[in-house]
């Protein structure tokens, strides 16, 4: 397994969850991985499981100055980047009647403007022919009671995609989203059975995604075999949002 034999990735928002597994799998594949998190400890324990191909890197994405010096040591140590999965996100529940300023504002600053500017401070990094994956949801697509907010920042990531298809096209720069739907990470093993069991059921293929399942997916997207797969949207949710 050596896909991404060579090839320098980074995943930001990669210290847990589908960002951690996304990482695992980038390593097994060869690449050069550096991941992001908040937490420096969780960055620590995370670098440490994926060996000495990986690197924690302590940044909020929400802080695009920060973010842009990290992704600078990434280039100072490994060269240009080839592979770069923007994972952050948030989710907070809230009707349209409890909709706050700070709630919106929260939702927005890391799930859009932390992929908006950590794109735009990669991109003098990323290396021509480079690939963006950026982790959206089936929430931006379908109706999603007290999760509207959430679901308008995943429809901004996608219709940000095709836009950015088109401006990075000259230095042949593909820009895709993976959509997950209900995702068995660290976090649903939290939720309640009965919640557990409402999210599954309309789900045709009858159980939740496991993350390993959408770092397959976000990966090969990364990688070669999607050399001429730009500006779409990849569902890995059973068929919960197709059918």
């Amino acid at each position: 397994m050596d896909m991404m034999k060579d090839r320098t990735a980074v995943v930001v928002g990669g210290a847990g969850g589908i960002g951690f597994a996304i990482a695992q799998r980038l390593a097994a594949e060869g690449a050069r991985v550096f991941l992001t998190g908040r937490n420096a400890e969780a960055v620590e324990q995370a670098a440490a499981r994926l060996g000495p191909a990986a690197q924690g890197l302590v940044v909020d994405a929400g802080a695009p100055e920060a973010l842009a010096r990290s992704l600078a040591q990434v280039a100072d140590q490994a060269g240009p980047i080839d592979a770069l999965a923007l994972n952050a996100g948030t989710s907070e529940p809230a009707t349209l009647e409890e909709e706050t300023p700070a709630h919106f504002d929260q939702l927005f600053a890391v799930n859009v403007r932390g992929a908006v500017f950590g794109l735009q401070a990669a991109l003098p990094l990323l290396r021509d022919g480079a690939a963006v994956v950026l982790v959206g949801s089936i929430a931006g697509g379908i109706g999603v009671p007290s999760y509207g907010t959430y679901a308008a920042t995943k429809a901004a990531l996608r219709s940000y995609a095709r836009t950015w298809t088109g401006e990075l096209a000259p230095r042949r720069i593909r820009v895709n989203v993976v959509a997950p739907g209900p995702t068995d990470t660290e976090m649903m093993a939290r939720v309640p059975d009965e919640m557990r069991a409402a999210l599954i059921a309309p789900i045709p293929l009858g159980r939740m995604a496991r993350p390993e399942e959408v770092a397959a997916a976000t990966v090969f997207l990364l990688g070669p075999d999607a050399s001429f797969i730009a500006g779409a949207e990849l569902s890995i949710d059973g068929g919960m949002a197709q059918v």
